[in-house]
């Protein structure tokens, strides 16, 4: 039986390695690395189907040297100890280190991610890591801090067009078949992005096509084939992202019925709970916000529920959290407003203190007029005093616009009363 198409045009080298200029271009950063011939340790945090698998390979083959595997889902502690003796003996000093890869590394307990930290210390291994979650929430900080950090992005259409091209052309069974992609939009759209999605799809399309003769290929023949069989360009059954996003709208658009759904769905399909629950916590903050504070506890006492009742009880938080985010008023205000902060303060630079708001803690600081002037406001009635708290340059700029909802009228209504027309919108 055929390997896969994706497999069949999985790349050996950098030249035939498609997307992420960025970090294996000519010139970037860890192109450099490897052909130097010596890596350190590293995470490659991106979605799914964008080369992470594919470039720890190419990786090994290029320095030659022992290449071993664990998935995080499948392998304990001790499947970890037996690769690290494995590589101590496999180890020599005129070759780089054994590179161990762990695929899904945020899948990995504490304790096999403690296991690692000393093979990775002493370099008996050089470990890369692939996950498609934030590693910062799920590996551990003294493994984190030991390795760089590469953020691989999704492909753009160029390179999808360009790996759709190599598969019809290139491809031992695909090129024999007379391939004309006379329509593509349908296939990137579908693909998300995803290489491994996108020859998935196109190997279920020319599969279905029964002609003797050449093979079009058209968005009305890609959309009914996936709507025949929508699962089938999808290995785990469910689209991730997709759903996660719809997740995240439904409850943005207060809509419990479609919030629960789409919970449903990605419960049904095995998705992280802890994911889940991450995302609840970022929509109460972004999305319902200072309109109904008590949003964040809830989602937040959801995410400790769900990690100490465990699964399957911990759908139950996890729904509840869903419909009352989903049904409370929405303000992005705070959201907002970080934003503008970041944008002004990319845009002046660093600008300096206002001497009265420095700390003093030494007596130059305080000759230097460091904290003198500063009013506290507790010492004042309604322990609130009017005074600066922008650097000079800015000093008139708004950057938290309250929004028209119970909560943050109330909240406009006391800045009015203590700050007058500076925050009369």
């Amino acid at each position: 039986m055929a390997q896969p198409l994706a497999e069949r045009l999985r790349p050996k080298t950098l030249d035939d390695y498609i997307g992420q200029k960025h970090l294996v271009g000519q010139g970037a950063i860890l192109r450099k690395m490897i052909d130097a011939g010596r890596i350190s340790s590293f995470i490659l945090w991106g979605p799914p189907g964008v080369g992470k698998t594919t470039l720890a390979q190419i990786i090994a083959n290029k320095l030659e040297t022992p290449f071993y595997t664990l998935s995080a889902v499948t392998s304990g502690v001790k499947d970890v100890r037996d690769v690290i003796e494995k590589a101590k003996s496999n180890r020599f000093f005129s070759q780089a280190g054994p590179i161990l890869f762990i695929d899904e590394i945020h899948r990995f307990s504490k304790s096999q991610q403690d296991s690692l930290l000393g093979a990775v210390e002493t370099g008996v291994v050089t470990l890369i890591g692939a996950t498609t979650e934030n590693p910062s929430f799920e590996v551990i900080r003294p493994l984190l801090s030991r390795c760089q950090l590469y953020v691989l992005k999704s492909l753009e259409k160029d390179d999808l067009l360009e790996l759709l091209h190599i598969a019809i052309t290139k491809d031992v069974i695909l090129k024999e078949k007379h391939i004309e992609l006379q329509e593509t939009d349908a296939m990137l759209r579908f693909s998300g992005g995803d290489a491994r999605k996108l020859l998935n799809i196109l190997e279920l399309v020319v599969e279905a096509d029964t002609d003797d003769g050449a093979i079009v290929i058209t968005d009305e023949k890609v959309t009914e084939r996936l709507q025949q069989n929508p699962l089938a360009y999808d290995k785990d059954g469910e689209m991730h992202y997709d759903i996660i996003s719809a997740f995240i709208k439904s409850i943005r658009g207060s809509d419990p019925d479609g919030a629960l759904y789409w919970l449903a769905r990605m419960v049904e399909g095995g998705e992280d709970p802890a994911f889940i629950a991450r995302r609840l916590v970022i929509s109460a903050a972004e999305d319902i916000g200072l309109a109904n504070p008590n949003a964040l506890l809830l989602a937040n006492t959801a995410f400790d529920a769900v990690m100490k009742i465990g699964w399957p009880e911990g759908r139950i938080p996890l729904a509840e959290a869903t419909v009352y985010l989903a049904t409370s008023p929405k303000s992005n205000s705070a959201y907002e407003g970080i934003n503008s902060a970041l944008e002004l303060v990319r845009s002046t630079g660093n600008l300096p203190v206002p001497l009265h708001l420095r700390n003093a803690p030494t007596k130059l600081m305080k000759q230097l007029g460091y904290g003198k002037d500063y009013k506290y406001a507790h010492a004042y009635q309604g322990n609130f005093v009017n005074q600066q708290f922008l650097p000079d340059e800015i000093k008139n700029s708004r950057i938290w616009h309250p929004q028209n909802n119970a909560q943050e009228v109330k909240l406009k209504e006391r800045m009015q009363g203590l700050w007058g027309d500076k925050f009369k919108e």
